[in-house]
């Protein structure tokens, strides 16, 4: 025996790779020691598997009632670490197996020859031989160690074969069960969210659902499989759902949508959907998987808050007509207030128009324009001016997005621009106009107002009121800019610099 044929595990586990326990009852190498039996013209044949303390047969032809020997005693143990084919034609004359028991006892072995049978990781695994009850002193023709040899490839190739099978099914089973763990780890891992959650196949079509949809919706278990989960939405708002969702399947874009649900008390109540796509290797998709998360509560406290905001937001609208009244009313109990009046309630009207474009509204009272808009605010400012033969302001350039925050020193400064135009400047005349362009520069944006067609400007005024300083201080202490004015003589033009994130909070 040499070391490569020592019954280690790492060979045991070679040696049950080929699964030797079906090869006999397949009769997979049956012919293989049919043909050698028949080529060496021997009484028996035999393919031996040499296992940790015994040895198996995986076919025999002519030795039905040999019992397969230990593997002490076998002589395929031996043949099977040999370089070739092992011959002994006479095993009485043989100093190694003369002794054998299978030589002096009721087998009466004389003859022997094998070929080694190897794995493809070169481990001795057994033989196919030949065996007789007599000596053959001039041993085997060529032709018969050719076919051995022949029958010994071909046995090798048989049995990778089956070890290869038996490899692919034990990597399929494996693959198998690491499906169905991960499978049951999902649904063990979906169950236990608070949130209901599905899955689709690539196509749309749902078929699973955690066990809290069930809950929630109080339908048996497959019944909103398919299509029929639409069946569980609002009336209103199923055709909205239909839609987003065939958007998100035709793009693969994020899905999410608010919709009412019907709970299992039969009342609906508002969750969020929301659904991303597993992608493969390539980018295909191969599953969609969605949750829907109950907001009930917080769509009405949303509600409610908006409820309220927008009957505070009117009543601060109210507020600003009230001051407009109350100092009409004292102008008119004592008129040399009267100029600074008008003055006072313009602003505060200006004030009152930016309030009211950036306040919370009812899909009632929105404005048309975007609120969010720079665009939309000015030329809400801008209407007063407006005459339908020619466009006297004009708004172009960038639009930058604004909020609550913004628009009330924005409304003061181009209502004193507007002003100051209306009274000495450009829309004075019948013919002047004024231009505001917007652009956005490095972080920044840049207000330029340019006057034109309107009296002649010969220098720039002495004397700078309060109107000028409510520009400065709209401008730069509000809005962090800065200010420059040229007095051209075709009109004034004021460039305004406000770093852009003075614009909006977000």
């Amino acid at each position: 025996m040499t070391n490569s044929d020592d019954p280690t595990p790492a060979r045991a586990r070679i040696v049950d790779a080929y699964a030797p326990g079906g090869v006999r009852a397949s009769g997979l190498l049956d012919d293989v020691t049919d043909f050698a039996a028949t080529l060496c013209a021997a009484p028996m044949a035999l393919v031996s598997l040499v296992e940790e303390e015994d040895t198996r047969f995986l076919a025999q032809s002519g030795a039905d009632g040999m019992a397969a020997p230990s593997r002490s005693l076998s002589f395929c143990t031996h043949a099977m670490v040999q370089d070739g084919l092992t011959e002994i034609r006479d095993a009485t004359l043989d100093p190694c197996f003369a002794d054998h028991p299978f030589v002096t006892g009721d087998m009466h072995l004389r003859f022997y020859a094998g070929m080694p049978l190897r794995s493809r990781d070169g481990v001795p695994l057994g033989a196919l031989c030949v065996v007789d009850r007599e000596p053959r002193p001039e041993g085997l023709t060529a032709l018969q160690r050719q076919g051995l040899t022949v029958l010994a490839s071909l046995t090798m190739a048989r049995l990778e074969d089956r070890r290869t099978t038996a490899e692919q099914e034990a990597i399929r089973e494996r693959e198998a069960e690491a499906l169905a763990d991960s499978e049951r780890r999902f649904r063990t891992l979906a169950d236990a969210m608070p949130q209901m959650v599905w899955a689709t196949l690539p196509d749309g079509y749902h078929d699973y659902y955690n066990a809290r949809w069930y809950d929630f919706t109080g339908t048996p278990r497959g019944s909103t499989d398919g299509e029929g989960w639409n069946d569980m939405f609002h009336p209103d708002d199923q055709d909205r759902a239909w839609a987003v969702w065939r958007q998100s399947l035709a793009t693969g874009d994020p899905y999410q949508i608010e919709y009412r649900l019907r709970h299992f008390d039969g009342t609906y109540r508002w969750v969020l959907g929301r659904a991303l796509p597993l992608r493969d290797a390539d980018g295909a998709i191969t599953r969609w998987f969605g949750t829907c998360t109950d907001i009930h509560e917080q769509k009405l406290v949303q509600e409610e808050r908006e409820i309220i905001s927008q009957e505070l937001s009117h009543r601060i609208k109210n507020i600003f007509a009230v001051i407009s009244g109350l100092i009409g009313f004292a102008a008119r109990g004592n008129p040399p207030f009267a100029p600074l009046a008008a003055d006072l309630r313009d602003r505060i009207t200006a004030l009152g128009r930016a309030h009211d474009f950036v306040r919370p509204h009812s899909n009632a009272s929105r404005p048309l324009a975007r609120q969010d808009s720079l665009h939309g605010l000015l030329n809400d400012l801008f209407l007063p001016y407006a005459q339908e033969s020619m466009e006297r302001l004009r708004v172009t350039g960038d639009d930058v997005r604004i909020d609550d925050r913004s628009a009330t020193p924005l409304a003061l400064l181009f209502h004193e621009l507007a002003t100051n135009a209306s009274k000495y400047g450009a829309l004075s005349t019948d013919h002047g106009s004024v231009t505001v362009r917007i652009d956005r520069r490095d972080g920044g944006v840049v207000l330029c107002w340019t006057e034109t067609s309107g009296p002649r400007v010969d220098a720039a005024p002495a004397y700078t009121g309060f109107g000028s300083q409510l520009v400065e201080l709209s401008a730069v202490r509000q809005l962090g800019g800065t200010v420059a004015r040229d007095w051209r003589p075709e009109g004034l033009v004021v460039t305004v610099a406000v770093p852009e994130a003075a614009f909006s909070r977000g």
